[in-house]
């Protein structure tokens, strides 16, 4: 069986966009601060809704397990998650990362995202 992924290269039928976020960046899941940046990422891709991607090095990764899930992305790659035990059912796979991006969106590789739905805040702070 061939197990190859197919890799595609964003384009005018899908377009990705990544550029500094101006201001900072705060997550928050019960009460506490999950991640505080000013060094984040705004990826626009295609028609989805601009995602925040913050530095690993910005997030308390203390807050964070790593989660059995994965999935694969043929822009951007194989994608790891992690669950945030302090928020609960809810914030199981609430966050996700390319750890070895692919070439086009290499920029987003040591970032993190949360889903808005599975945390209480992802504050932009201009």
């Amino acid at each position: 069986m061939n197990m190859t992924k197919t890799i595609k290269i964003p384009g005018p039928d899908h377009p990705i966009t990544i550029t500094p976020t101006a201001g900072r960046v705060v997550v928050k899941v019960a009460g506490r601060v999950i991640a505080d940046t000013q060094r984040a990422l705004t990826v626009n891709e295609a028609s989805y809704p601009p995602v925040q991607y913050i530095p690993r090095e910005d997030t308390d990764m203390l807050f964070l397990a790593r989660a059995d899930h994965a999935t694969y992305c043929p822009y951007k790659g194989d994608c790891a998650y992690y669950s945030i035990a302090a928020g609960g059912e809810r914030s199981i796979n609430a966050v996700w990362t390319y750890e070895n991006a692919y070439p086009a969106v290499a920029a987003i590789k040591g970032h993190l995202a949360f889903y808005p739905d599975r945390v209480d805040a992802i504050e932009v702070r201009i």
